[in-house]
């Protein structure tokens, strides 16, 4: 599996945490999220899946509470790795993250989440203000605004 951002770094302890995130494009935009804390950044809208929880089922509730949108027909895209420092939970983690294609197709009301806010971007824009590597990476091979994976 690919891997972007951050080497492992040997001696230090990770908690795997699996997550899937959503390319949601409608017209000639993308929707994305924009998290506040603990550090500002603009996110392809998902996140963890929780204990019990099918990724598909996690996809759906968290793109509703990030962005207050209702999915349909979610397609995955691929997989890719990440390590990282989350502060929200003290802990090192060793992300897995999943990617899906989907269609988004009712807003029911802003995030339920604390500090979400739901925004439109063109796909060059939000290739180039999202936070992470793998999110950006997969949002230009889909878009074709570079090359493969």
């Amino acid at each position: 599996m690919r891997r972007f951002g951050e080497p492992r770094q040997f001696g230090r302890k990770y908690v795997r945490r699996p997550g899937v995130y959503a390319i949601l494009p409608r017209g000639s935009d993308l929707l994305l999220t924009h998290q506040d804390d603990p550090v500002p950044e603009f996110q392809l809208p998902g996140g963890g899946v929780d204990a019990g929880e099918s990724p598909l089922t996690a996809l759906h509730r968290e793109v509703w509470e990030e962005t207050g949108w209702r999915i349909t027909a979610p397609r995955r895209l691929g997989a890719f790795r990440r390590f990282t420092y989350m502060p929200e939970y003290d802990l090192w983690a060793e992300k897995v993250c999943t990617i899906y294609l989907a269609r988004p197709v009712r807003k029911l009301g802003p995030p339920s989440e604390a500090g979400h806010q739901a925004l439109w971007a063109d796909p060059g824009t939000a290739a180039r203000i999202v936070g992470n590597e793998g999110d950006r990476a997969f949002i230009k091979h889909y878009f074709a605004l570079s090359g493969p994976l």
